[in-house]
Formats: C-alpha cells, structure tokens, sequence
C-alpha cells in the first residue's frame, strides 16, 4: 500500500523527515518497506528561474538566433542566444542556468553548458514549455506572467510538486489503516506516546446543502445480511472532464492511473478516507430507482474491463428498477452504466457490503480491485455517509456538479462497536511487565478505544466497529504493546532453560539430515503444495481421482494439492537452468496428499534433485558430472545417518524415472531414486539430465523410532565384489537385469547394483552401457577365483543369451 507523506501532512501536521516518521510507523506495525521520492515533474525544475530579458540583439551570424541579456535576479545578467522567434525585450521567461538538467518525454536527461553558439556566448538556455515538461507546445519560449520577480524558482510558479511516498507491507488484519486517515491516526497515537500533542485534522463538509431537491433515486436493498448500510445521493450539470493537476498529481503518486474528475474524485476520496465509492451515469439507471440484490444464475455482465462474466447466484449486484444489472457490489462496476464525457447527472454510491460476500464474488470472478480490497476486510460502517458528502463537494467544486437529493441512508440494523473486558493482571501477563495504568488508558484514549466502566482490576472498553481486529482482550493488549513500543520492553537478563527430553524427536533428527545435506552442498526449498491437475497425466503411478481439490482455487495451476514432490522440484529446476544456474543441488522436505474414495492422507517425504556438475568449477579441480551412483552415494549417506546401513535394494517399478532402484526395509518401501524419465523432463524444458530421489519420510522416522541396536558377528569368510560393462539395446531395464542374475545364481549372489548409465555418441545407434557391481560370499568358506569366474561367466552367458548383451 502507498502513502503519501503530503497527503499524510494534510490530516496531521509533522515536520519529521520521512525516514523518522517511517520508522514510528514500522514500529507501531505498519511496516515500511520503502520510501520513494516522487516528483510530478522529474527534476522539479531544479535550477530553471524566472529570467527577464533586459536586451534582445539579433545575432551577428545567424539570421534565426538573437543574442540576450537576462537578468535571473544576480548581480549580473546572463548572456544567452535564443532561436524562438518570440523572443523580446522586456518578458518574463524561464531560463534553465547552467548545471541544471531537463529531462525530455522519454525520461532521458541532458545537462545545461556554457557554451558557444556560432561564435557568441551562451550561458544558460530559455526554454519552450515542452521542454520543461509543462506541456506540448515548441513554436516559441514560454512567457511568464509579468509580475514575478526575477530569480524566482520556476517549481513555485508551476506548483511542482515533490513528494515522498511510504510503501507499506500491510498485514491483513489492519483494515483500518488502508487510507491515509487510518495511518495519520496510528501516527498520532505514535506521536502521542512521544510525549509530542497532534490534532488529527479530517476535511471538512459543513458546507454541503442540497441547491434543489429535483431528482431523488429510490434505494430498495434485497438482503440486509449481504449489504447492510447503502447511501447515495444525485448531481446534476456534472461536466466531465480530466482532473486538475493537483489531483492527477496526488493519485499518480501512489500509483492511480487518473482517468476523469468524477471517477479520480471517487478514487481519491477511498485513497483519503478508506471508504470506496461508486459514481453511475444517473441517465443509464431505468426507473429512477437503485436496487441491491442477487440475480439469477449465469446471468451475463460486461465490467468496466470489456469482459462478459457469468454471475454467480450469489453475486450482489447493483441494478436498476428492471433488475438489470449495473454494477458487481463492492468489487467492479459496469461497462455501461459508468461516467463517461456525456454524463451530465450522476448518481454517487457509498456502502457497506458484507465483507465475506464481497471477498468470494471477487475470487469467483478472479478480480482484485482497490474496492474489494478494502470491503473484503471490513471498512468503517459509520464513515459512509460523511465520505458520500465528501466526495458530492469535491464533484461540485471540481465539475461543476449541484447536489439535487439528500442524503438517502438505508440502514436497519446499526452495526454495533465491540465490548470488551480488559484486565490489568493479563495485560502484565502477555507484555511480561508492568505498564502503569495511566499510560495503559492514555494509549487507549489515543486509538478511540473508550472506557465504559473502571474497576480496581480492569476496564470495561468500547472498540470502534472500525476495528474489525480488536475484539478480544488479547487484541487490546497487542494494541497497548505496539503503541508503547516492543523496544520499550524490559528484557530479563536471566536464561531459562530445560532439560532435553531423551525422547525421539523427529524434527531433531530432521535438522539433522538437513545439515548434513547443506554441508554436501544442497540447497533448501520449499515449493507451494498447490500443484497443477494436468501433473498427473505425466504417470501411470498418480491417478486424476486422488487429487486433493480447492473449493475456490485462485488459479487453474494452484487448482490440487501434490501428489508428488518431483513436479515441484523440476520447477524449481527448470527455473535455475533458464537463468544459467546448471548445478543442481536441492533437498526439500515436504507432504504429498491423496484422496481416498471419502478419507484423505497426508505424507510426508524427503526429495533430492541433482543435476549438472558435481562442485563448482575451479582451476584445481576438474569438471565431473553428477551421475546415478553419486545420487546413490548421497541416499546411502542419509539411510546410514538414520542407522540403516543393510536395506534391500531392487529396481523400481515408477515409470517416472527411466532408471531407478527402489530401497526397502523388508516389505516396506523407503527410497525410489533414479535418472528422471526424459519424457517428463521435457514437459519442463529440462534438456539436461536430472537425478532424483525421493524418501518415505513418515515410514523413515517410523522404523528409526522403533530401531533396536542388534549385534551380531561378522562374517567368517570374505565376499568378492566383481563389475561388469555391458553394451545393452536402449529397451533393457536395470530390473530385467536385476532378476536375470539372481535366477542364474541364486545361491551365492548376494547384491547386484547399477553405478554408471551411459548413453552417448560414442556407442552404436539405439545402445546404451551399463556398469554392474555384484557381491558374492559363501557363508561357509572363501571363495576361490575358479568358482567366482565360474559364477561370472555364468552370468554373463544369462545376460548375453536373454538380453543380447555383449562386453565392452
């Protein structure tokens, strides 16, 4: 949210930098993330003054160019050569002096210079409106009244305006602070708390009368739970036209776009007070009467963005006697029903809509506007009225408008302000000190909290309705503690501390894993577990029924919750390589959810992605590409870190990776890992290969909680670990050869695993190698070389006869 600091200055005099009035505003917890200078005129005409020129000369070389005398209010005149052909003896001009830069439409600067200009001297240039931004026109200089003095700053003449603008990261709870209103009276509780008096200033309306009462519109509200509060009243011989520059001024300022003087008006008036407001063409309402109500189901409306929506039934709207529909409630107006140049009367709204209501029709309709980001949080219920004569007397001195209705307030049920019991025990409680009672009421006093009743325990207190937030009595003493100030607290010097629980503790062991993989390199993140629907198709393994839906999903690619990490992941991944990042090294700990016929379940899992090189390059150490034995290398490191040194490792069955083996605790399944499948890295625009592993954390931390130290004796005998390298059809999988081995040699074969994969230039079209380990023991006494070559020949001759497999 912008503010600006002159705005600001109008409801509360303060001659504060704008870096010391952002800090009280931070600490009491509207958070400035930035302050902006902003000029209406970039530059603000820094060293342009008004000049009056004593002598004009023609010049002596040039029949277009005239050499004068300006004097700029110094002792001595300036020498400058002009080519406007207006120039004369005698005007006030505005004279750019050397050193001061203009800036041209496109925000490109140049600097003045002395200089020659055909053999005469020129110090200084006087200037075309255009070129001092002022407007368009270049057929000659601009002459200036011929009152003012010499060496006046032209900036003052024009009004430029300089201004600073706050960016405040508002939270969601504090809708009373979205207007410059709301921030000047948390500014002066600030203040107040400083010890330093300000009188809150609000515009104001005592002149607003009705010239003539000629064209009333009648306001019949349907559903009162939906639009509790509506006001309006009618202007006539409106004249339409762009806003003056003060007020485009203010509203570029923050960031409005200006568009006309009634629709600025509105817009400048929510900016001001908080209350969003409406403008209809009265001459395009039907039956001089105003109706808020709901319509039917997929009735069709244009908004003011030239897009047809289909409404919902639940959708209030604004419509006329014949219920056709002008406007969607608090949130976006009509095509045809707004103020355009041939408005002449206009009909002006201000409401208060319920803020559920509101917040569902505009996520429905995927709209975020100015309007319903205040009334989706609640606005003032009492400020509508005087925020409607507000913006009728602006109208009336701005364009011309003559009010020709009262006021028309329809509201039944007064929305009530909040009662709430406050104790001075709990207030010492929740801050850890005690406040003195006097402090505790004067900060009270300055937020127009009021006491209704005192007692020696406490205060029976009246919280503005506008205070949609403060309701409890833990909101009051969040309220007391940010106005006294969190660095005010008194800390306590000593340390408190309890002994560990030697209980299991997952998030230890949690941390643990994830310094291990910081030190080894990794990267940490954590992707949104809203996902994409169509993720789905791009596995036999996750299904479109088990997808966890969103009632009201904010987009079609946040419309399901994951069912799986890898597609996450490869977003991220896909985002590095785009920006040249190749190296890939990233852990991530998050849930997948599935659904279940009528039950859900939530699991969680540890993810790691690894990509491109290793390390970092560097002049000592060589380039190696991460491969499927390094990942294997990495998920090893994580299983022994838990205690799992002797898993069972068989080749996996996802059709997400092209390459896998699956690890297992007995029957359970703990860690898939393999080479990403290139079919769905293609989906992201991963043209590099990715390996992944992704662990069954919930079954991980289950078995490691349960784990008993077992101790048994080592073996006897020792077991012979033997390679193969085997040039395959592209069609092989590691799990057919997986099987192959152990139905050749089921007796002594003891691990077969897979450590290199390569497929490259170099191998013969439609191959690929595999590199094989296998572990052989016999229990009983050490194998001798004849019978393990026996046993490898064997196993070769399957591999070759089955596979067509063959040595390289």
């Amino acid at each position: 949210m912008k503010i600006s600091y002159n705005w600001l200055k109008q409801f509360i005099k303060i001659d504060w930098e704008a870096e010391k009035t952002g800090e009280l505003l931070t600490d009491l917890g509207l958070e400035v993330e930035g302050i902006e200078k902003v000029e209406s005129i970039k530059g603000s005409l820094a060293g342009v003054v008004v000049g009056e020129v004593m002598t004009c000369a023609k010049h002596p070389n040039a029949d277009k160019l005239s050499v004068t005398m300006v004097n700029i209010g110094e002792e001595t005149s300036l020498q400058v050569v002009c080519g406007a052909p207006n120039i004369a003896a005698g005007q006030k001009v505005p004279v750019a002096t050397v050193g001061t830069v203009l800036y041209d439409a496109q925000g490109e600067g140049f600097k003045i210079k002395k200089g020659k200009i055909r053999g005469e001297e020129s110090h200084g240039m006087i200037c075309a409106e255009d070129e001092l931004s002022l407007g368009n026109g270049h057929d000659g200089i601009l002459v200036l009244d011929n009152d003012l003095l010499p060496g006046t700053p032209v900036a003052e003449v024009f009004d430029i305006e300089i201004d600073e603008v706050f960016e405040i990261g508002l939270t969601p709870n504090r809708a009373d602070a979205m207007s410059h209103l709301g921030v000047a009276r948390d500014l002066r509780a600030g203040l107040m708390q400083q010890g330093i008096q300000k009188e809150l200033i609000s515009p104001s309306v005592s002149d607003f009368h009705v010239f003539e009462r000629a064209l009333k519109f009648d306001i019949v509200v349907e559903d009162f739970e939906l639009a509790p509060k509506y006001t309006g009243l009618t202007l006539k011989d409106v004249k339409v036209a762009d806003s003056p520059e003060w007020l485009q001024n203010k509203l570029r300022a923050i960031g409005v776009n200006p568009t006309n003087n009634v629709v600025d008006i509105t817009n400048y008036v929510m900016h001001e007070l908080g209350q969003p407001l409406h403008a209809f063409d009265a001459g395009k309402i039907l039956g001089k009467k105003v109706v808020v109500t709901t319509l039917d189901e997929g009735t069709k409306f244009t908004t003011l963005d030239g897009i047809e929506r289909i409404l919902n039934a639940e959708d209030l709207m604004i419509c006329d006697a014949e219920k056709t529909p002008l406007c969607i409630a608090g949130v976006l107006g009509g095509l045809h029903s707004s103020v355009s140049e041939n408005t002449t009367t206009v009909f002006l709204e201000a409401a208060y809509f319920n803020p559920v209501s509101v917040r569902k029709t505009a996520k429905r309709h995927a709209l975020n506007t100015d309007a319903s980001f205040r009334f989706e949080r609640g606005i003032d219920p009492n400020l509508t009225k005087y925020a409607l004569i507000r913006a009728a007397l602006m109208i009336e001195e701005i364009a011309g408008g003559q009010p020709v209705s009262d006021v028309d307030v329809v509201y039944p049920n007064k929305i009530e302000d909040f009662e709430v019991f406050m104790s001075y025990e709990n207030v010492a409680r929740v801050i850890g000190q005690n406040l003195p009672n006097d402090t505790i009421k004067n900060i009270l006093a300055s937020l127009e909290i009021k006491i209704n009743s005192e007692t020696e325990g406490g205060l029976g207190l009246v919280v503005p309705a506008y205070r949609v937030d403060v309701q409890r009595e833990a909101d009051i003493v969040e309220e007391i503690l940010r106005v006294y100030g969190y660095n005010n607290i008194e800390f306590s010097h000593k340390l408190n501390s309890s002994i560990e629980s030697s209980r299991f503790d997952g998030v230890k062991l949690e941390n643990t894993i994830a310094e291990q993989l910081r030190v080894q390199g990794f990267n940490e993140t954590m992707a949104n577990s809203l996902t994409k629907p169509s993720y789905v198709s791009l596995s036999d393994d996750l299904k479109s029924e088990h997808n966890v839906e969103i009632l009201n999903p904010l987009s079609g690619d946040l419309a399901v919750m994951r069912q799986s990490l890898l597609f996450s992941g490869l977003e991220s991944v896909s985002y590095n390589i785009n920006r040249k990042n190749n190296d890939i090294k990233f852990y991530e700990f998050g849930k997948t959810y599935h659904k279940y016929n009528d039950t859900y379940e939530e699991k969680k899992h540890l993810t790691l992605f690894v990509s491109g090189n290793r390390d970092k390059e560097s002049w000592n150490v060589p380039a190696q590409n991460t491969d499927f034995y390094y990942l294997k290398s990495l998920v090893n490191g994580v299983l022994e870190r838990l205690g799992h040194q002797k898993v069972k490792v068989t080749p996996t069955k996802s059709d997400m990776l092209s390459e896998g083996i699956t690890f297992a605790l007995g029957k359970m399944k703990i860690v898939d890992m393999g080479m990403v499948n290139p079919k769905v890295l293609k989906q992201f625009g991963i043209k590099q290969q990715v390996f992944y592993a992704d662990f069954d954390w919930d079954t991980l931390l289950k078995v490691s909680q349960s784990k008993k130290l077992k101790v048994k004796s080592l073996p006897k005998y020792p077991s012979v670990k033997r390679d193969l390298a085997l040039l395959l059809d592209q069609g092989v999988a590691f799990k057919d050869l997986y099987h192959a081995a152990f139905q050749s040699e089921k007796s002594l074969l003891k691990e077969v695993d897979l450590f290199d994969v390569y497929d490259g230039d170099q191998l013969p079209k439609g191959k690929k190698s595999y590199a094989l380990s296998f572990v052989l023991q016999d229990e009983n006494k050490t194998l001798e070389e004849k019978q393990i070559e026996k046993i490898m020949n064997k196993l070769q001759n399957s591999f070759e006869k089955q596979f067509d497999a063959s040595l390289r």
